[in-house]
């Protein structure tokens, strides 16, 4: 849209089946977002309207609500699914409070899909190897990078926590700092948009895959999880004494009790279950444990004061609306019905069969259209669109033969 329009006033209208486009860019039959396809509006959210540092003609990025011509927002929309949760909570007088982890690739540029990534050339004329996990000269040789996506981080008001080399070959995690959930998914949103835009400008490719590389860690977007009294500010997981209350106990077995449910929401792609199925610290189960990074859901060590609840089962490739949504919604329904976790796991472990979760995007779809905590959270609307996108991209990837079936089935009798 032009500065002018904007400026001025000047609505902008979207056909509402493009909020179920998928993938590959086409749509599911229109009975799943209305059959006329009519329009939305797109209202801009005043503090999210951002000058782009890295573009080199002057422009702006508008994260907008997706609403009825009514005023409300279309049940389709995770943005307003994610309001609505956070809407939940006010009404009991709660306000969420979140952080998210999120771990990238950057790779040299990829021409050819039938061929895997490979980490980019550095300033010492070398591809890393996969020794610089955790290294303190691990961004050295991708400097230039870095230096202009800290400078844009700053531009468009992106607190950073810390920035780290992960476990991956030329593969790093941030850590968001911790607010408020819709301004921390609005967040996380813009910095893949900054990194995928960056990483042009300097010849690179920023992935954002669950799991880009066979044999080695997946990229995930671990979301950490609060909850403070509004007329307090006091954290309701801790009582005056700094014991676990009540309260943090229901919210992990709201979490348990929706984790298989929600895992298509959580994992939405084909490759995301390339990541839970060959765990390296990215656990498919509703375990919990304190600081055993084997459990999905984790109790990190700290004061009472910072008591919360991580979900390790997000990666990188999911909404950060919609997951992030998903888990404070699962962790409510846990209060309201004060629902009692299973004993937390120490230690090695193996996951029993009631914990276990979906393994593939099929069975994880599966789990969903049988969910009826789905449909009360996030209505039958959105439920059915979502499956039915996902359903589509799913078919899509199975109407191709790929490079293992052609090398190891060919010559079989």
């Amino acid at each position: 849209m032009t500065a002018e329009g904007f400026l001025e006033g000047r609505r902008l209208q979207m056909a509402r089946g493009v909020l179920l486009q998928c993938i590959m860019g086409g749509y599911p039959a229109a009975r799943f977002y209305g059959s006329d396809d009519g329009d939305l509006a797109l209202v801009a959210e005043p503090s999210m309207i951002h000058p782009l540092p890295w573009s080199d003609e002057p422009r702006a990025l508008a994260i907008c609500d997706a609403d009825e011509f009514t005023g409300e927002s279309s049940n389709l929309s995770t943005r307003g699914q994610l309001k609505k949760v956070i809407a939940r909570y006010a009404a009991r007088g709660l306000a969420p409070v979140v952080a998210t982890e999120l771990e990238f690739f950057v790779f040299a540029p990829n021409t050819d899909p039938t061929q895997p990534f490979r980490p980019p050339v550095g300033l010492d004329g070398r591809r890393e190897d996969g020794q610089s996990a955790f290294s303190v000269s691990s961004n050295n040789g991708l400097r230039p990078f870095f230096s202009e996506v800290y400078k844009c981080m700053a531009a468009l008001g992106l607190p950073r926590d810390t920035f780290m080399h992960e476990m991956g070959v030329s593969q790093f995690e941030i850590n968001l700092l911790h607010g408020d959930p819709l301004l921390l998914a609005d967040q996380t949103f813009l910095f893949k948009h900054l990194l995928k835009e960056v990483a042009l400008k300097h010849g690179l490719t920023v992935v954002c895959m669950a799991k880009p590389l066979a044999h080695t860690p997946g990229s995930s977007m671990h979301i950490h999880q609060s909850i403070v009294e509004i007329a307090t500010g006091n954290n309701v997981f801790s009582d005056e004494n700094g014991q676990p209350t009540a309260m943090f106990r229901h919210f992990i077995g709201g979490q348990q009790a929706g984790m298989a449910d929600f895992t298509a929401l959580f994992a939405p792609n084909v490759n995301s279950y390339q990541r839970l199925c060959h765990p390296y610290a990215s656990p498919n189960n509703a375990c919990w444990s304190h600081d055993n990074r084997a459990a999905g859901l984790r109790i990190p060590a700290s004061s009472p004061v910072a008591r919360r609840v991580e979900n390790r089962l997000p990666g990188a490739d999911a909404n950060p609306y919609l997951a992030i949504a998903a888990s404070l919604a699962a962790g409510l329904h846990g209060i309201e019905h004060e629902l009692e976790p299973t004993a937390a796991i120490q230690g090695e472990f193996d996951v029993p069969d009631n914990l276990s979760l979906p393994c593939t995007l099929h069975a994880a779809l599966e789990r969903l259209k049988r969910s009826q905590l789905a449909r009360e959270l996030f209505g039958q609307e959105f439920i059915e669109g979502y499956i039915a996108s996902k359903t589509m991209e799913l078919t899509s990837f199975f109407d191709e033969i790929t490079p293992w079936e052609r090398r190891v089935l060919a010559a079989q009798a």
